[in-house]
């Protein structure tokens, strides 16, 4: 009969850098990934992002771990040849009534220990950013962009090497507790039904993470939150060299559309934040271009609305519903060595390796190795 010491559910990001944290000589590691290929999800639909951290409250989860993810992703990203770029970026304000909270961020990024922000005038603006239009903005040197695609095509050979099985096109069923280990249920695409015993689980299924922990007496609830973005064309991309967003909505819902970079060059606009039904559609409708272009505008004066058209859409697993307050991410063993991460979504990417590691503590009682 098959069994695992380890089974992780879902292949994305966080499941893959687990795996790689925690594969090593003779251990018996599954990952399960209910699509044909890994990371198809949350991870490559997502602005590929590696943040600063200066968003979240002061000893949270998400704070923590995306500014210790944040150094050690620069680290794995240049040891390995992961191409990534640490450009920068701004966080303006284009109104007086912003400017409170620009600085209240320059607090809370020093309260993180989120280091070199910087406080810019106008004056710096124009100098660093001279075709985009702030009183004042939080410049963040440390926030970069990598490729999500080749640092978890890098987690999977690590894990490979290590004898860690990546089984795709299987969905978890059930899962039942037995006296000292659980038994996973599983179907293929060909309906085939196979099942299995394994020590520990770890459930990092993002969008259906919330599924599989009340597969064994959960009580959780992910609220969907789409994200659209829109691609920019004719303007040249040395317009702007930095990444800018303007300053975030109060209640963490969202950062705001903003404008990213990606490894090429192109220049991309959003997400934007509208909570859906529980379903995975990723189009974006003719209508968000022109109120993308809305929102831009007013920090970027060169854009004009035949710039803007839909691109592709994410979707964040948010533990946080449409009128609730901040939710951090759930990182915890729910019963023995059943351990659930649920509501990873942003800054999930630049913590990936921070809760890999944060994991195998959990799992080993010691340090990682």
């Amino acid at each position: 009969m098959e069994s695992a010491d380890v089974t992780i559910i879902g292949a994305g990001v966080i499941g893959l850098a687990i795996a790689a944290e925690i594969a090593g000589p003779g251990m018996n590691i599954f990952i399960l990934e209910k699509n044909p290929t890994h990371g198809s999800g949350i991870s490559s639909r997502n602005s590929e992002v590696i943040h600063g951290g200066m968003y979240y409250p002061e000893g949270s989860l998400k704070a923590a771990l995306c500014v210790s993810g944040r150094h050690r992703l620069y680290e794995i990203a240049a040891k390995n040849n992961i191409p990534h770029r640490k450009i920068g970026k701004l966080i303006v304000a284009t109104k007086p009534e912003e400017t409170e909270e620009v600085e209240r961020l320059r607090e809370n990024a020093q309260k993180n220990g989120v280091d070199s922000t910087e406080l810019l005038s106008t004056r710096n603006i124009a100098q660093m950013e001279p075709n985009i239009s702030a009183r004042t903005a939080l410049y963040s040197p440390e926030t970069g962009i990598i490729s999500a695609h080749d640092l978890m095509n890098y987690f999977l050979m690590k894990a490979h090497r290590n004898k860690a099985e990546l089984i795709y096109c299987t969905k978890v069923m059930r899962i039942e507790k037995e006296a000292r280990s659980y038994r996973i249920f599983t179907r293929n695409t060909n309906g085939d039904t196979f099942d299995f015993s394994t020590s520990c689980v770890i459930n990092a299924a993002g969008l259906e993470s919330d599924t599989i922990a009340n597969m064994v007496g959960g009580n959780y609830q992910l609220h969907y939150c789409k994200g659209d973005y829109c691609s920019i064309s004719g303007v040249k991309q040395s317009m702007v060299k930095r990444l800018i967003y303007p300053v975030p909505v109060k209640n963490h819902v969202g950062l705001g559309v903003h404008l990213t970079i990606d490894l090429s060059g192109r220049l991309k606009l959003g997400p934007d934040t509208t909570y859906i039904p529980r379903s995975e559609d990723y189009n974006v409708t003719a209508q968000k271009a022109p109120l993308f272009y809305e929102s831009a505008q007013k920090f970027l004066p060169f854009l004009q609305k035949e710039n803007v058209s839909p691109d592709m859409a994410g979707i964040r697993p948010k533990l946080q519903g449409p009128h609730d307050s901040f939710q951090d991410f759930v990182i915890r063993e729910d019963l023995p060595g059943f351990i659930n991460l649920v509501g990873i979504e942003s800054p999930g990417l630049t913590a990936s390796p921070a809760i890999a590691q944060l994991v195998n503590k959990m799992l080993t009682g010691k340090q990682s190795h």
